[in-house]
């Protein structure tokens, strides 16, 4: 939809008119009036901040300087970083660039591919109050957005589903309408984690030039650990130190009994690991996955392939074995990205934002097949930017510039800081951090 409305890819059949013009036979003044923000690729990753900015002016056939009095409200946030590779910003800050570059040829329609998807909700916040902002000076905006707090914040929603329109209307109208997809019942609290030793220990971990500024905490065997901070706050580091990716600079941990100083080879082969960024191989098909996986871990083939047809079997994927990962609809990929990351049932699953991007149904879907692994007594250490997977969790930490600020219950932490939610207690936390950049 987005391609075809910005004159990227040509309808096979109707019409579409964006600001009066026909996106097919007049292509080139609609190009002359809208941006584009798309989900997966916006930025160069290796130009500066400034070289991104005014390689999309060039595109545009203006300056910078021409364009400036469109951006200054947004640009002027991140200026001060225009030497700044791409690459090497927050979430929070690649977001502004990204739109100073979809807007900086003063456009009259702006068109956002969920812009904020794998972005923390301080970040996401200040981005809608940007939107908003744009609106005020007579912008047109269409986005979308699997977040229902900025669903809400729409002046009407359109629901796509499986291509073709279902709804489209008031938001509070739409999503009461389907309300069994973007509003599911919530799910029971958990409470299933098992005494004993920790499964995961960590002392005064520290990692150089304060990525991981002294950590300490343990996590039970069948617990589900809610690992929260916004961007550039030290999770990812933290976690591949756990995972044995990457080793401290001081302080101790051990995970499944694994020294991760010492003993990281060992923690590799029984743990399981699961990115939003890279999970599974799309030009192979789910059986082969399956069993590619299965192999490096070290399972039998016999065991592979029994286990294999249960889990077809029960994500209903059987008719879907010989399908290319590639071709799968994207909850899918993640439901059999997840079954993947705990086929050798290990101690662990390190479970890095796994619903990045995916409706309120699929996503509750996700949940349950996390708790089911957490009763057989797997333990999840998760990180996630909805909030309302967080309190799915027993336990949460959230991290400011390298350090655990809090750590509990979801129940105990929104009474420690007066908050409604837990989305209340991480803005409070997140809005004292003092980084501005991963």
């Amino acid at each position: 939809m987005y391609r075809i409305l910005c004159t990227l890819l040509l309808p096979d059949a109707g019409s579409a008119f964006v600001d009066g013009f026909d996106v097919v036979s007049q292509m080139r003044e609609v190009r002359k009036r809208v941006g584009y923000m798309p989900g997966k690729f916006s930025l160069y990753q290796d130009l500066t901040v400034e070289e991104n900015l005014k390689f999309f002016a060039t595109l545009f056939g203006t300056t910078i300087d021409e364009g400036y009095d469109s951006i200054r409200a947004i640009y002027s946030q991140i200026e001060r970083f225009k030497d700044r590779r791409a690459g090497a910003l927050s979430g929070g800050m690649k977001q502004k660039l990204a739109l100073s570059c979809a807007l900086v040829h003063s456009p009259s329609v702006l068109f956002l591919d969920e812009p904020t998807t794998g972005v923390d909700p301080v970040s996401r916040k200040e981005l809608w109050d940007m939107l908003l902002m744009l609106r005020e000076r007579g912008i047109t905006i269409m986005a979308s957005t699997p977040y229902l707090d900025e669903v809400r914040l729409c002046d009407r929603i359109a629901f796509l589903n499986q291509g073709k329109m279902e709804g489209i209307g008031k938001p509070n109208v739409v999503l009461e309408h389907f309300r069994d997809i973007f509003m599911p019942e919530a799910l029971p609290l958990h409470g299933s984690a098992e005494g004993g030793s920790p499964i995961i220990s960590v002392s005064h971990l520290v990692k150089a030039f304060g990525a991981v500024d002294d950590i300490s905490f343990t996590v039970q065997k069948g617990e589900i650990f809610g690992f929260l901070g916004a961007n550039g706050a030290g999770k990812t580091t933290a976690m591949h130190m756990l995972t044995g990716l990457n080793q401290p600079t001081s302080g101790t941990g051990k995970v499944v009994g694994y020294d991760i100083s010492t003993e990281y080879e060992q923690i590799k082969k029984h743990i399981g690991y699961m990115s939003q960024k890279f999970s599974l191989y799309e030009d192979l098909t789910v059986a082969e996955n399956i069993r590619l996986f299965a192999g490096i871990y070290g399972m039998k083939k016999k065991e592979v392939e029994r286990k294999m047809d249960e889990l077809l079997h029960q994500l209903k994927f059987e008719e879907h074995k010989n399908d290319l990962v590639g071709s799968l609809p994207l909850g899918w990929k993640q439901k059999l990205a997840f079954s993947v990351s705990i086929f050798h049932e290990p101690g662990v699953v390190f479970l890095d934002e796994p619903t990045g991007g995916v409706d309120p149904a699929t996503r509750h879907q996700f949940w349950e097949l996390i708790y089911e692994a957490a009763q057989r007594g797997i333990t999840v250490f998760v990180t996630t930017h909805y909030m309302d997977e967080a309190e799915y969790c027993d336990r949460i930490s959230i991290m400011v510039d390298g350090k655990i600020k809090a750590i509990g219950t979801p129940e105990e932490l929104k009474k420690e800081y007066h908050q409604p939610d837990i989305d209340g207690v991480f803005t409070l936390l997140a809005r004292q951090a003092t980084r501005s950049s991963d």
